[in-house]
């Protein structure tokens, strides 16, 4: 048998190993404390997925990077529930990069502020419909 090729490794930025990880289970509302939710249920937001979260958090001016890993807690092992951001809250020196962004916590709670003003939060009917108009093309019956 032939041996698979290696997979290349990702360059990772300096440091990277003290990034803080995120799972979109920390700020979704259909989630219990004990299931893994870490903000109150009232500014946590319902099925956030590791990609909004991405979205938000690189225009935050935080250093971002995405992972296609699994939260332990997480029942379901499906695609839509696969994720976890890292973000930079210090640099090598232990200062914090942002002073916005002190804590985790404070970065879990602006995440959740902002995934309901995303917009594929704000027009879903709009998306579906023209993702509909386009399977519609094919062959026309006679």
């Amino acid at each position: 048998m032939a041996a698979a090729a290696p997979r290349p490794m990702t360059k990772y930025p300096d440091g990277f190993d003290k990034w803080v990880c995120l799972y979109p289970a920390y700020i979704n509302k259909d989630k219990s404390r004990a299931e893994g939710r870490r903000i109150p249920k009232d500014k946590a937001v319902s099925a956030p997925t590791c990609k909004e979260m991405l979205d938000v958090l690189s225009t935050s001016g935080l250093q971002v990077l995405g992972e296609r890993k699994i939260y332990c807690r997480e029942k379901s092992k499906e695609p839509p529930y696969w994720g976890r951001v890292r973000v930079q809250l210090k640099n090598q020196v232990g200062e914090s990069v942002n002073p916005k962004f002190s804590t985790r916590d404070d970065v879990l709670v602006f995440t959740a502020e902002k995934i309901p003003q995303l917009k594929t939060r704000t027009n879903p009917k709009h998306n579906q419909d023209q993702q509909q108009g386009k399977q519609g093309k094919g062959k026309k019956k006679k």
